[in-house]
């Protein structure tokens, strides 16, 4: 703006010419910055949170899918009632409600679903001991087994990609991407593949796994089952076109144990180096759930080698070998244990 006045006149700093055009040049500044931010949501990789909610809803119809809360049940002893709510508790301080009302005359087991929903209401067999607000007549609780199916909502990474995959593979009529989306479509689902015409003419089978990329619950897969084809009816009553036998089944799980002897770096002990190992391999277990035929065993190394606190390691084996774990179709490989010799 100074450039574009004569130098006839004085411009300096402190001059009535510079505090005059000053204020408008900062202004003009900051709307060019309000612009450029504008521009860049034009392209939806630079959007998140409900900006990218709002742009994936409006283009595809597709909605972020939100936390789950976990279920379980609980082994009751005592003579009362237990009511629909009731709550009960972890000794952290996890809350869960019943979700049915029973009398209990001796013992009995009753559904529980945690308050908060995502992660933190899975927790391990035997945590469900405490009784909040005291209940005439039970005398103890306990989950004799782990709460599951508590999932954090969808993230932008995971939805962004869900966007695409609808919008990149053609989902019409019943085809293969279409199960595949509906599937998807429900929450807890992480991946899903398709077995068309598996038990005969206009039947399917949609194989599903859960968030985690782990065979999916009971649970999750009555979910998919009820939106997909209720009852296996092949009546429409679901996505599925009328007349397609659709039957929602989850795959087996293929357990990937890892062994070896270990130089660690200053500082970190071998329990640092299991924790850190444990986490780079779940996680690649998770990008190549449904998308490889094999868990590759030179991967594995890399992945052991680059994990922190690792400075060097020996005889690793994988599965008691020193070969690729084939996983079929109907598999996936999950982590079944770290250990250090």
């Amino acid at each position: 703006m100074l450039a574009n006045i004569s130098d006839d006149y004085d411009k300096t700093v402190g001059t009535f010419i510079y505090d005059a055009t000053k204020p408008a040049a900062i202004e003009f500044e900051n709307a060019y910055a309000d612009l450029n931010r504008v521009e860049g949501k034009l392209s939806i990789e630079n959007l998140e949170g409900v900006e990218l909610e709002q742009r994936i809803n409006e283009r595809a119809g597709i909605e972020r899918k939100p936390a789950t809360n976990a279920v379980g049940y609980l082994l009751v002893e005592g003579n009362g009632e237990i009511a629909n709510g009731d709550l009960f508790e972890t000794g952290s301080g996890v809350q869960f409600e019943s979700t049915e009302t029973k009398a209990i005359n001796g013992s009995d087991v009753v559904n529980i679903r945690s308050i908060e929903p995502g992660e933190v209401g899975n927790v391990p067999s035997n945590q469900i001991t405490l009784v909040p607000v005291t209940i005439s007549g039970i005398t103890s609780i306990n989950n004799p087994n782990p709460t599951a199916d508590g999932f954090e909502a969808e993230s932008d990474a995971e939805l962004l990609e869900r966007y695409y995959d609808k919008i990149q593979t053609p989902s019409t009529s019943g085809n293969k991407a279409h199960y595949i989306n509906w599937a998807r479509e429900v929450s807890g689902v992480g991946d899903a593949r398709v077995f068309p015409l598996w038990d005969g003419d206009n039947t399917v089978k949609v194989m599903v796994i859960d968030s985690n990329m782990h065979p999916a619950s009971q649970n999750i897969i009555d979910e998919v089952q009820q939106y997909i084809d209720p009852d296996v009816t092949g009546m429409g009553e679901g996505q599925a076109p009328i007349g397609a036998f659709a039957t929602i089944d989850t795959a087996t799980a293929i357990e990937v144990n890892i062994q070896f002897s270990v130089t660690t770096e200053v500082g970190y002990s071998e329990g640092d180096v299991i924790e850190s190992v444990s986490n780079s391999i779940s996680d690649y277990l998770q990008q190549i759930a449904f998308d490889e035929e094999y868990v590759s065993y030179a991967m594995i190394g890399n992945l052991v080698l680059t994990s922190e606190g690792v400075k060097d390691y020996l005889n690793l084996t994988v599965n008691g070998g020193a070969n690729n774990i084939s996983v079929s179709e109907t598999e996936v490989a999950i982590l079944g244990g770290v250990n250090i010799v």
